[in-house]
């Protein structure tokens, strides 16, 4: 037998041990080879073939920057997870050292230990990808709006990248990994399982800065999304609550566990003593673990939650409630042929909308005034109530952003009077009310729109003598506005373009196509990575729970032997593991829950349903995975015990 043959076998018979190591690899070469896969791909080298000129160069940046934030964070976490297992085999390498092996043979069969399983790892990434990349093309296809799909491609350039850049990072692993084995004297390597470990201690003071901190970090978020300004208690409030979360594994558990411990009535009941005892144990041992299994995982739902939910039509809508917008300056002779080719394809198209025509006038104190008439035009194109002014000094406020239309439904920022200037004309109006819903387009960014009597509309003047800054609206609001793609492409090759800027038309299903490009890249980017974060961190799990595997082994089989049944013994286990699984991962659901309780405070639409589907996936998710590990890890203890 070769050593390279002896390092072959010496994984297959601790194949248990590296499992979740090699699957963790293999993942993250898969993803990485699907990114370089749309990278290259093909369809993606230019123009998106939808809207957008910019977003097919800012998309194909975010995926490679996407690649170096696997590769990196592959490289630590694979480093994390391959010195957990060396520190585990301490034993057995004096075993192998205290027949004859020298310690340069010991590093030698290390790295090619790992070397080998880096190898098979790239070649099952690569393969797994290359059987899912059709799949991965046409969800692809489908969330970036591209109607006639990305077509399958041999992906040679994609397949040397990743072998190459996993080729690098598992070398640099393997070389690395040969200082963290350090050899010392063989009676300390096949002693190092039986050291006694100290009891666990926790402050109070600490325990109670976790709490503090992750309630303080809560509501700096709460604070900036209700008000939306100082933009910097977003990272300071992320901040916090990240500190509170190590604090909270490493401190609040503990001292939760020894007040447990002191309770008698609680921890002398049935199996409490066996349960309480280990977990104060394993808090302390492992709480810098949960600590990344909470983070990673928050991040990864957050991420993929709030991508899923900026796709919803909704988004676009909340700034502007109009399906169509024909704009035309006063001196514009193709206005009515235009506006009839509109109500035209509408009518072709079995469209059921309506419509209505403003011509608003804006002031040097950035005012955006309309009549009452065209006001009210436009309340029954949105399928609002008429409004009515009783005389020429009073006003009605309109918004047309989000945080305006926020604002004025919480009384905010609303002063009874507001004071109109253009010209010599200077003149204040009482607010007689606010409407509760967006009236025209929200991208006039700065700018306050009000109504005023058709009276006093005709005597405010305009910016020229000509009136040539004057621009004609006719909007249009349609019921299925999603469905209107080939209405607005058919209206976008008749009413092409003017150069002199005449007249423009804009569509909202071609905005949202647009921002569903971007947000569909952008979901791509934080579902694959999120993916692969929470793949980890199911990994530093198992990594975790195998380290102690024999000590629990000799543990429970003491226990056994004064009487510890098998159904006793699975029940122990069970509570042990369901902290391990679920307590992270709930700290990261509360995380993720307040982010998008945050969130809907910014839209107008609800991000309620995405934001289940995601948590609930994940939990879903972490149960098979709970169910199985708890399985297995029974069935070894059983082969040892009963």
């Amino acid at each position: 037998m070769t050593f390279q043959q002896f390092a072959l076998n010496n994984i297959i018979r601790s194949k248990r041990t590296y499992v979740a190591h090699f699957l963790s690899s293999a993942f993250s070469v898969m993803v990485f080879f699907m990114y370089s896969l749309l990278v290259f791909h093909p369809d993606l080298q230019g123009e998106l073939t939808t809207v957008s000129v910019t977003l097919s160069a800012l998309g194909k940046m975010g995926m490679q920057t996407s690649q170096y934030v696997i590769f990196i964070f592959s490289f630590f976490c694979l480093l994390y997870s391959v010195s957990v297992f060396l520190k585990t085999r301490k034993k057995e390498f004096g075993t192998l050292m205290l027949q004859g092996m020298s310690p340069r043979q010991l590093h030698q069969l290390v790295f090619i230990e790992n070397m080998l399983i880096g190898i098979i790892a790239i070649v099952c990434g690569i393969l797994m990808g290359l059987i899912l990349a059709k799949l991965i093309l046409i969800i692809s296809s489908n969330i970036l709006g591209i109607h006639k799909g990305l077509t399958f491609y041999v992906p040679i350039t994609a397949i040397l990248m990743t072998s190459g850049a996993f080729l690098l990072l598992f070398l640099a692993i393997s070389l690395l990994t040969l200082r963290i084995v350090k050899v010392g004297k063989i009676i300390e390597l096949l002693q190092s399982e039986e050291k006694p470990r100290s009891e666990p201690k926790a402050s109070i003071v600490l325990s109670l800065l976790a709490i503090i901190l992750i309630i303080v970090g809560y509501e700096l978020e709460f604070y900036f999304t209700l008000h939306q300004n100082l933009i910097f208690l977003i990272p300071t409030g992320v901040v916090l609550v990240i500190i509170g979360t190590y604090f909270i594994f490493t401190q609040f558990s503990v001292y939760i566990l020894h007040i447990l411990k002191r309770k008698e009535s609680i921890f002398l009941k049935k199996l409490n003593l066996l349960t309480i005892s280990e977990l104060i144990y394993r808090m302390r041992d492992n709480a810098i673990m949960f600590f990344l299994v909470a983070i990673i995982s928050a991040v990864s739902f957050t991420g993929i939650g709030t991508f899923m939910a900026l796709g919803n039509p909704g988004l676009s809508e909340m700034t502007n409630p109009f399906a169509f917008t024909y704009q035309s300056s006063l001196k514009n002779k193709q206005e009515e042929t235009h506006v009839q080719e509109i109500n035209k394809k509408l009518k072709e198209n079995h469209f059921s909308y309506r419509d209505a025509t403003a011509t608003p006038k804006e002031t040097e104190n950035n005012l955006i005034v309309f009549s009452l008439t065209d006001f009210n035009s436009i309340a029954n194109a949105l399928g609002k109530p008429r409004e009515s002014l009783t005389n020429d000094n009073e006003t009605i406020v309109v918004p047309i952003t989000v945080t305006q239309q926020k604002k004025f439904r919480k009384k905010e920022s609303i002063s009874k009077t507001i004071d109109l200037i253009q010209g010599d004309l200077d003149i204040q109006f009482r607010v007689k009310k606010t409407v509760p819903y967006i009236g025209w387009d929200g991208q006039v960014s700065g700018k306050t729109m009000i109504v005023v009597s058709d009276n006093m509309y005709e005597k405010i003047p305009s910016w020229s003598r000509d009136k040539t800054d004057l621009r004609k609206y006719h909007v249009f609001t349609v019921k299925d506005w999603e469905k209107s793609k080939e209405v607005a492409s058919e209206l976008e090759h008749s009413i092409p373009m003017d150069e002199k800027g005449d007249y423009f038309l804009n569509s909202l299903v071609r905005q949202w196509l647009s921002d569903k490009q971007e947000n569909g890249i952008l979901l791509i980017i934080s579902a694959l990575v999120g993916i692969v974060f929470f793949t980890f961190a199911a990994s530093f799990l198992y990594a975790r729970l195998y380290t102690d595997l024999e000590r629990d082994q000799q543990q429970y089989m003491t226990i056994a032997k004064v009487g510890l049944t098998q159904n006793e013994l699975k029940k122990v286990i069970t509570r042990q593991l369901c902290i391990m699984f679920f307590l992270p991962l709930t700290l990261a659901v509360v995380h993720s829950v307040v982010a998008f309780t945050a969130l809907q405070q910014l839209v107008s639409f609800s991000i309620v349903t995405d934001s289940v589907i995601i948590l609930t996936c994940f939990i879903c998710l972490q149960f098979m995975y709970f169910f199985v590990i708890r399985s297995r890890y029974l069935r070894y203890l059983y082969k040892k015990i009963m």
